[in-house]
């Protein structure tokens, strides 16, 4: 078997395709400590959030950018760091990407504010660019087209053990050391990817790349963290009509359409617009941008109401969170059996109606809602986020070229991870504004500067409450009572982002491929034989 791309023209030598699934567990190894570090750092957030030496004392803006600073530069480089790989080599991409993530990860681990912090998850986005589109990039230069669909599928599964392994990670991790050990923890698992790599991933590129365009990276990044800068502060202040908020927002989307235009007119533009012309192809970025605009934003406030209102550790948050990785894991690599029989389009909408009411079902939970309605909601939710990515990752990956696979890649993740960072901003800025507002008036006791800070967050007020000692107590009912009412109202905006994601879906992905519709017919045809 053999691979019509290779490093500088000739085939990939057999001997390389015999070892394809030992390269493909090396690149899932690669997207473990990417994926890996989100889902530890959702079930640190409540910690780096409490007062020093515990924390970091950050303030829900500040997570939040934590968590951004993180996703925009990824998403900003991401289709720069594709044809960096197609240009230089994916497999020297890749080794340069997990050196920076590393470095990133051991700086992270040692800051001393939350804006150092801020700024050293930036560093770790800048390494995580270069990785993510070098693996599925590699992954469709070592298989076959036949063999694609079944490799896509272990790799998102790959993506479920990460989650699974991620906060249950961290959690063992805050219950033994400090904060930082979350971050610190990529450091090995960075040298032990890069020693493999190293061994057995072969190199490519695309024989005719594509050309950088910085001007068109530098507009993407500013117009995203103008936008996002905008929306996050307006949930700071509770107010979208602020003057600060509206012109940042409007100066963001000024950015993002100069882009647009940009990138039309430009002979080597970042992201070749006129991919979208292929309906298809734009439906399923669209749904993968939703279903992260929604999943991330609603992951971002579960971990508030385990730990915070439940009162769970974050060992026991991460063990709550496992059957979400485990439906992940099983159904991943099994979702194309439900697409060769209904179909590409039958299979997601269905998958995106779930995840809308797992989404609504946060709606109804209270302090006191068994836990193993949440276990439910966890896994349900897991099942349809396998039958989302594998079956829309392969419309992805086999809409363009194989020689083009790094640029696919870079697509699909870049509209992921800014999905999910414009979810995490604006379902975030949706939950502070809701909890200020419900919360405010039972600080009216409190001096004005105490009172606005501690109205940002559960966590804020709780923090305040702890100070005050028993006079703080009174604090502790509302804050519950202010947060799950928040709660209740970003689960159904998430919930409604995911249903808008099933309509683009049922309207524009295709149905069954022909081909299995054939084949099924000869079987009935030999059957009534």
């Amino acid at each position: 078997m053999t691979s019509p791309v290779a490093d500088t023209g000739p085939r990939i030598p057999e001997a390389i395709h015999r070892r394809r699934w030992a390269i493909l567990g090396v690149l899932m190894l690669s997207l473990l400590i990417v994926v890996l570090d989100n889902s530890i750092l959702n079930v640190a957030i409540k910690t780096i959030s409490t007062p020093e030496p515990t924390g970091l004392g950050a303030t829900q803006s500040e997570l939040e950018w934590a968590i951004n600073a993180y996703t925009l530069v990824f998403a900003g480089l991401l289709f720069s760091a594709g044809i960096l790989g197609d240009r230089l080599g994916r497999k020297k991409v890749l080794l340069g990407g997990l050196a920076v993530f590393g470095i990133g990860s051991a700086l992270a681990a040692f800051s001393g504010s939350p804006g150092e912090l801020i700024g050293f998850r930036a560093v770790m986005g800048l390494g995580a660019a270069f990785v993510m589109p070098a693996t599925l990039a590699v992954l469709m230069n070592v298989f076959e087209r036949e063999e694609q669909p079944k490799a896509i599928g272990i790799w998102a599964g790959g993506v479920g053990l990460a989650i699974a392994i991620g906060p249950i990670t961290g959690g063992l991790l805050l219950d033994h050391f400090w904060w930082g050990s979350v971050f610190l923890i990529n450091v090995p698992i960075v040298l032990l990817a890069l020693g493999l790599m190293v061994w057995l991933v072969p190199d490519s590129r695309d024989p005719n790349p594509g050309r950088i365009d910085p001007l068109g990276v530098v507009l993407s990044v500013v117009g995203l963290v103008l936008l996002v800068y905008g929306i996050i502060k307006g949930g700071q202040l509770a107010d979208f009509t602020d003057v600060t908020v509206l012109a940042t927002i409007g100066a963001g989307l000024a950015v993002l359409a100069a882009f647009v235009v940009f990138e039309k007119r430009s002979d080597h533009p970042s992201i070749d617009i006129s991919y979208f012309r292929n309906k298809v192809f734009s439906a399923a970025i669209g749904v993968i941008a939703l279903v992260f605009f929604a999943l991330m934003g609603v992951t971002f406030f579960s971990v508030f109401y385990t730990q915070s209102v439940r009162g769970y550790s974050p060992l026991q948050t991460g063990l709550l969170m496992l059957p979400l990785a485990a439906a992940q894991m099983i159904f991943a690599p099994r979702a194309r059996l439900l697409v060769d029989r209904f179909g590409n389009r039958a299979t997601t909408t269905g998958a995106m109606l779930l995840i809308a009411l797992t989404l609504a079902a946060f709606a109804t939970f209270e302090a006191d809602t068994p836990i193993w309605i949440l276990e439910v909601v966890f896994f349900l939710m897991g099942a349809a986020m396998a039958h989302i990515m594998t079956p829309i990752s392969v419309v992805i990956m086999q809409a363009l070229p194989r020689e083009k696979a790094g640029s696919a890649s870079a697509l699909s993740n870049t509209f992921r991870q800014v999905g999910g960072a414009l979810g995490i901003a604006v379902l975030g800025s949706v939950l502070s504004t809701a909890y200020r507002t419900d919360i405010e008036d039972r600080l009216t006791a409190l001096p004005e500067g105490v009172r606005h800070t501690a109205g940002e967050s559960i966590e804020a007020t709780l923090g305040v409450a702890d100070k005050l000692g028993p006079r703080g107590e009174a604090l502790i009912g509302p804050a519950h009572d202010a947060f799950l009412h928040a709660m209740h109202i970003t689960a159904l905006w998430g919930a409604g982002i995911a249903v808008l994601g099933a309509v683009v879906v049922a309207l524009f992905l295709p149905g069954r491929p022909e081909a299995s519709q054939e084949g099924e017919e000869k079987r009935e045809l030999v059957a009534s034989e």
